[in-house]
């Protein structure tokens, strides 16, 4: 079988960490040819460790588009240039996954929809959280009506003292926002993907800059640089679906409690309800009682996905995208999906600095 060709553009830490690793768990059916950062050195050390023999490297990723015998590219970069690179590389005849959120703005997630459907390439966004087990299950769940009519949800992303020091975190104009952008994307799109709900009506938000300005922070990772850290320490929104459903989101990365999480969503039904909160729980009424089942997620066999269902997430997101471009189907996270969660994100923070609903 011809192997699938793979570029990275961007080497830094969400490809170090997730995306190189996890393609070369699929050597046997994709390959990784190319490899571009605007630091060299960046390149040069990706392609020793992931790259096959003659790997090409690149500073200029328009270079690399080029190259007509790659067929994927793998989006690295920080926010502000997922659209542009995303774009060219699908006008260019490239599949594209592109890292979370899908654009820095609504404007820009909309050129990328565009491309995609002049292309005819596949565009999938990078929300692994979708693959964990408990993930699985509970959109198993979902879909089974086991929850009923799903009304109330929450969407979790909340770190006490976890404040992003290094790369371009913490630049407003790379990013486009702290970590309702970074991590409450990820809580949003677990949300709305288990509820299958993506019709918003509108939204009501406020962020803070409340801890940023702090020194001696006890930070995970460091004190940050308060001249630095000019966007929110932690945002909050509420979200009323067309269908009158309402989500609250909440993210952080600092927030004086101990109540904290991410990733992780609440749905509540007219049947039962769920929680990630301590793994997955699903709560309902059994015998006239109420009743909390706690999943065996080890136990494995979620039937949601075939195939080996004990690689870990991003490995997992990593076969279904190979999949989906080998066998010619819909990538698991579908672009229009994404694109709803870049609506609500920015609606948020519009809300946040007009003081205003913003209606859909």
């Amino acid at each position: 079988m011809t192997k699938l060709k793979i570029a990275i553009i961007g080497c830094g830490g969400i490809a170090n960490g997730k995306h190189m690793p996890s393609l070369a768990k699929q050597k046997d059916r994709a390959e990784m040819v190319a490899f571009c950062d605007i630091v060299p050195e960046k390149a040069e050390k990706a392609a020793k460790e992931f790259g096959i023999a003659g790997a090409k490297t690149y500073t200029d990723y328009k270079q690399l588009l080029d190259d007509k015998s790659i067929d994927v590219v793998h989006v690295c970069t920080p926010n502000r240039s997922h659209c542009e690179i995303s774009v060219a590389a699908l006008d260019a005849g490239k599949h594209v996954m592109c890292e979370k959120p899908m654009a820095k703005t609504v404007a820009d997630a909309q050129l990328m929809l565009d491309a995609e459907k002049r292309s005819g390439k596949k565009l999938t966004i990078g929300y692994q959280n979708r693959f964990a087990p408990g993930s699985r299950l509970l959109k198993e769940y979902v879909e089974r009506g086991e929850l009923g009519d799903i009304y109330y949800a929450k969407a979790h992303a909340i770190r006490r003292r976890a404040v992003p020091t290094w790369g371009v975190f913490l630049n407003e104009y790379e990013q486009g926002g702290g970590p309702l952008i970074d991590i409450g994307t990820h809580a949003l799109d677990l949300t709305l993907w288990t509820m299958n709900n993506y019709k918003p009506k509108s939204v009501t938000g406020s962020t803070f800059k409340k801890l940023n300005n702090q020194t001696n922070t006890g930070n995970l990772w460091g004190d940050w640089d308060p001249e630095k850290f000019t966007m929110e320490d932690s945002a909050f929104g509420m979200i009323k679906m067309e269908n009158g459903a309402c989500i609250m989101i909440e993210a952080s990365w600092a927030l004086n409690t101990l109540d904290v999480g991410e990733a992780k969503t609440t749905l509540c039904g007219t049947k039962g309800g769920a929680d990630m909160v301590n793994g997955l729980r699903i709560n309902k009424v059994d015998f006239n009682h109420p009743t909390v089942v706690t999943p065996d997620l080890a136990a494995g066999g979620v039937a949601f996905y075939e195939g080996d269902d004990n690689l870990p997430l991003d490995h997992l997101e990593a076969k279904m995208w190979i999949d989906a471009i080998l066998n010619d189907t819909s990538p698991i996270v579908l672009p229009e999906q994404a694109f709803v969660v870049t609506q609500i994100l920015e609606a948020i923070y519009k809300s946040a600095s007009t003081g205003e609903m913003i209606n859909f």
